[in-house]
């Protein structure tokens, strides 16, 4: 699983063969492409990663760049060799969850960004390796509340919660009471003892379920999740940085990055907000729009591609 979410790793489908028989070609669609170079994109298996990784492709491509998809290779023990390897170029990341993967585990993560990805590239610079800036959005552990509960209380951030903890009921997975990114860590963090809690699922349909009926007064979510728009929760500013910085970053090959290429993916990651992933999240997990598409128009609506 991510060190800093309940979300467990999927597992790899079929190991680092599965490379070879995932890739998809998108040619340049300019004179240019022929002195550029080719870069092939990849991604895990989900809605989110593939959003993503369509962006920096399109947005590639767009500049006269060959690009490959090699999309849906499963988790970051295929992905990650994959790209040490050679086998692929540049895959989204988050910055959190790569440096505790090449780390193994050493609990270095910090709920600053900049600081994460800095970590980070001390690994993966002799790897001829590099993390690139940090987006706002992220993909991280957070915790929600019904509007109606927000609007009551007037919670923006989960400090507001301390005056009235000990009258809500917490929901998540059955490790959350001991786990300190969760239960364990808001006790000590900030100080909130809550009235009862309710052993639920990791961010899933039972949490929201339970949110959405108030058998929960709080959930753990993930904070760029789709059903966090579909049921209007309000995500709790994590104002004590609790969570490690699980922000999406680009971690890419030292023999594609010019500096063209790293302008121009820094540049897609600072233009992409949380708002903008939850919704396109929403779009393509519930509603079950195209990822290739979403991520066309949000780079079309930004001025990244015409």
């Amino acid at each position: 699983m991510r060190p800093f979410k309940f979300r467990p790793f999927l597992f790899a489908l079929a190991g680092l063969a599965l490379i070879a028989s995932a890739c998809g070609s998108s040619g340049g669609g300019s004179p240019a492409s022929t002195t550029k170079s080719s870069i092939t994109v990849a991604g895990f298996n989900f809605n989110e990663s593939s959003i993503l990784a369509y962006m920096y492709g399109k947005a590639l491509a767009d500049k006269g760049y060959t690009v490959k998809y090699k999309l849906n290779l499963g988790s970051r023990e295929v992905v990650e060799p994959a790209l040490e390897h050679g086998d692929i170029d540049l895959y989204p990341g988050y910055a959190a969850t790569e440096l505790e993967f090449i780390n193994k585990g050493k609990g270095e993560a910090t709920g600053d960004p900049a600081a994460t990805v800095a970590k980070l590239n001390t690994y993966l610079g002799p790897k001829k390796l590099d993390a690139l800036t940090a987006s706002p959005a992220a993909d991280g552990n957070a915790f929600a509340v019904t509007k109606k509960t927000a609007d009551q209380y007037s919670l923006k951030k989960l400090s507001d919660l301390a005056p009235i903890a000990s009258k809500l009921t917490l929901g998540g997975p059955a490790e959350c009471p001991t786990r300190p990114f969760c239960q364990a860590g808001l006790v000590k963090t900030y100080g909130l003892n809550f009235k009862a809690f309710k052993p639920l699922d990791a961010g899933g349909p039972l949490t929201k379920t339970a949110l959405s009926n108030g058998d929960i007064d709080v959930g753990l979510v993930f904070s760029s999740d789709g059903g966090i728009v579909a049921k209007n929760f309000v995500v709790l500013q994590d104002d004590k940085q609790l969570e490690a910085a699980d922000n999406i970053v680009p971690v890419i090959r030292q023999a594609v990055e010019n500096q063209e290429v790293k302008d121009l993916l820094n540049k897609i990651d600072a233009a992409l907000t949380l708002t903008d992933l939850t919704a396109m999240n929403k779009a393509a997990d519930i509603d079950k729009q195209d990822p290739d598409a979403l991520a066309q128009k949000w780079l079309k609506d930004h001025g990244f591609v015409k």
